[in-house]
């Protein structure tokens, strides 16, 4: 099967369930955002700020997603065709990434069967077509693994560099991944058999992720106050206090807190949200300038204090997590959208469904499939479930590495084919 058929098949495998789904919710793509960065693009390509204010520079959300938005709306409007037919070819982007890491793994056809897997997830296609930031952590991670299993194959210093680049772009997507430059490197340097060669590529991925984070880093301490990816402390509070496990378990999500959290002194008594909140209500008007670094080392310490005083809440609260990141049906909140209709369906058969298939294959795949990938993917997969044992775990903090899975269910299905056609 040569890459140009593939490639075809797969686009429209991929682009085509989209279609109907961005088709069907297009009146409420805008109408329901719930994503801090289509705030930052739309203030951006208005004013020149990156930020919720006009003239008031913020680093209240991780960056990569609002990146990808500015030049969609620079160039074609805020629209909801230009968002979901951006984001259909990202998908189909993605799903060529799979295809290449199982063809280079398996076959050709088992590439294309794991891709398809991957890419007809059901809570995939509906997710893809909303304004959520995992749609860039999707394609970013595919990317990530697809150069990791290169250079580990073929080390050389312009695809190390390469890979550090891109765990550097995968850090700005999601705060959770600060560590996957040095995962990445420790693989390699388990892998690549000659030390000073391999001390070379680790440190190169590593450089690269640093050169790919550090602007944005000294652009936070210039303009904003400190130096960090993201100023949003708040949200490692909401995962961690002793209000938390109580609303998770109650079918609440942890932006539930209720109207009277603690508060940081002035000038981070209001967050950046509730200012820009302020500014629209009073069309310009209001204009604060909250404290975001005063606020967000405000709310990790209270979230570092609980965790330190309450170490068997925490226990307790990560292995809740834990079981919201992993169980194949998806995690329904008091108010999800579409609460009681059609959706619900979805949430609580097809998806559950479909990811118990590709459970049972992906745990048979974790014996078949060549031994490297499946060290690989076990540590990557494992890191996910470390930072919801940290923060907070959901269906969509896994579902942008469920491609991994994919790939082992595609070994698993051609070995059980080849043991068919044996007999």
């Amino acid at each position: 099967m040569s890459r140009r058929v593939a490639y075809s098949a797969l686009a429209i495998v991929c682009a085509a369930p989209r279609l109907v789904v961005l088709l069907h919710v297009r009146n409420a793509i805008l109408a329901s955002n719930a994503e801090k960065s289509d705030l930052f693009a739309q203030t951006f390509v208005a004013h020149g700020t990156y930020g919720l204010i006009p003239g008031e520079p913020s680093a209240y959300t991780q960056p990569l997603y609002g990146w990808f938005l500015i030049p969609v709306y620079w160039i074609f409007g805020r629209t909801w065709w230009s968002i979901g037919i951006a984001q259909i070819l990202l998908a189909v982007v993605t799903a060529a990434l799979v295809y290449e890491i199982g063809r280079r793994l398996l076959s050709p056809r088992a590439g294309l069967i794991g891709a398809a897997i991957a890419t007809l997830n059901p809570y995939l296609i509906w997710h893809d077509m909303h304004i959520n930031r995992e749609i860039v952590d999707q394609v970013v991670a595919a990317a990530l693994v697809l150069l990791t299993i290169v250079v580990a194959e073929r080390p050389t210093w312009k695809l190390a560099t390469l890979l550090g680049a891109v765990t550097g772009l995968s850090m700005l997507g999601n705060t959770r991944l600060i560590g996957i430059p040095v995962l990445c490197a420790v693989y390699l340097a388990l892998r690549l058999p000659h030390v000073r060669a391999t001390a070379i590529v680790c440190g190169l991925v590593l450089v690269g992720a640093t050169v790919v984070v550090m602007p944005w880093l000294v652009r936070n301490d210039v303009n904003v106050g400190c130096f960090a990816i993201t100023t949003d402390g708040r949200a490692m509070w909401k995962a961690n206090n002793p209000l938390t496990y109580g609303l998770l378990s109650s079918g609440q999500w942890i932006d539930n807190i209720g109207q009277h959290p603690p508060r940081p002194p002035h000038p981070g008594y209001l967050t950046p949200d509730e200012a820009h909140g302020l500014y629209v209500k009073s069309h310009g008007r209001i204009k604060l300038h909250p404290d975001e670094c005063l606020e967000m080392n405000f709310y990790e310490n209270l979230a570092f204090t609980w965790i330190g005083d309450h170490p068997g809440a925490k226990a307790k609260l990560a292995a809740l997590s834990a079981k919201l990141l992993w169980q194949p049906s998806v995690f329904e909140t008091s108010g999800r959208p579409g609460a009681g209709t059609s959706l619900d369906v979805g949430r609580r058969v097809v998806e559950p469904v479909y990811m118990w298939i590709v459970y049972a294959l992906a745990a048979i795949g974790l014996f078949v499939a060549p031994r490297a990938f499946v060290a690989l993917a076990l540590l990557l997969l494992a890191y996910q479930t470390g930072a919801a044992l940290v923060f907070v775990g959901a269906t969509r903090y896994r579902v942008a590495w469920d491609f991994l899975l994919a790939i082992l269910a595609a070994a698993a299905l051609q070995w059980l084919v080849k043991r068919v056609r044996s007999r």
